[in-house]
């Protein structure tokens, strides 16, 4: 009986059958199985292909080339993977088996309707299972063309669940916990103000008011001088709270003023 083959790309990519990693050669033969892997089901045509394996000035043979590298991957993943030629492209199709960005998606919508629908312990958890399935950043080792198509995309989806995630901890009473995470992501995401709002409400829960405040006036100044724009609607909400000292601050204060 076959195992199940899992399909990994948030990371380098890799591919495991039953737990034993599938070799595979190079970088773009693992460009071709990550755009197949992306599509989901859908064609990815042979002029998809090469721009993303050789830019706007493929070589006369890339067709043959390309032909060489899905026959070189139906050979690696075995006999019961499907790859199918229809022209004027490829369609992989994995039915049951296991790919992260699949499962991160699954469990990031389940996560992110129990989080708006203000269950926030079942929102908890899959959020935090979905960013475990990370092991660095998407497509790592793919062409660059592929990585910059994809990429930006994937971790914008990443972050958002990081966002989700870190107001489910917040709402069940985990400010503590989150507090060393959230300073690291405003200093790595300075224009991302859900992190600076969330930052704020989680430096007044530790009774660290005045910091919250400097953290205001320091994101305002920040977006003036760089962006020419006054902070949004959830920094204003949540610095008006802090100074009226709003117990809404102690409830699932940043979902409310985010929706």
């Amino acid at each position: 009986m076959r195992l199940s083959m899992e399909y990994r790309i948030l990371g380098p990519l890799d591919i495991q059958d039953g737990g034993v990693a599938v070799p595979l050669d190079g970088a773009k033969q693992r460009t071709v199985l990550a755009a197949l892997l992306i599509a989901e089901g859908s064609l990815v045509s042979d002029t998809e292909l090469s721009r993303l394996l050789w830019g706007e000035q493929p070589p006369t043979t890339h067709n043959a080339q390309i032909y060489n590298h899905v026959s070189r991957l139906r050979k690696a993943l075995g006999s019961e993977v499907s790859i199918t030629r229809c022209s004027p492209g490829y369609l992989l199709q994995i039915g049951n088996d296991t790919f992260d960005l699949r499962e991160f998606e699954d469990l990031a919508m389940r996560g992110q309707s129990a989080l708006l629908a203000g269950r926030f312990e079942d929102a908890s958890q899959p959020l935090h299972h979905a960013l475990s399935l990370w092991r660095g950043p998407a497509l790592a080792d793919v062409s660059e063309a592929l990585a910059l198509t994809e990429g930006p995309r994937i971790e914008e989806r990443r972050i958002s669940v990081v966002e989700s995630r870190i107001e489910a901890d917040l709402a069940i009473g985990k400010h503590t916990e989150v507090l060393p995470e959230l300073t690291r992501l405003v200093e790595q995401y300075p224009l991302r103000e859900r992190f600076r709002a969330q930052l704020m409400t989680t430096l007044y829960r530790c009774d660290r008011q005045a910091e919250a405040l400097v953290l205001y006036d320091g994101s305002r100044k920040m977006l003036i001088e760089e962006l020419g724009v006054e902070p949004g609607a959830l920094l204003r909400q949540v610095h008006q709270a802090i100074l009226t000292a709003d117990p809404a601050l102690h409830g699932p204060f940043g979902l409310q003023t985010a929706r």
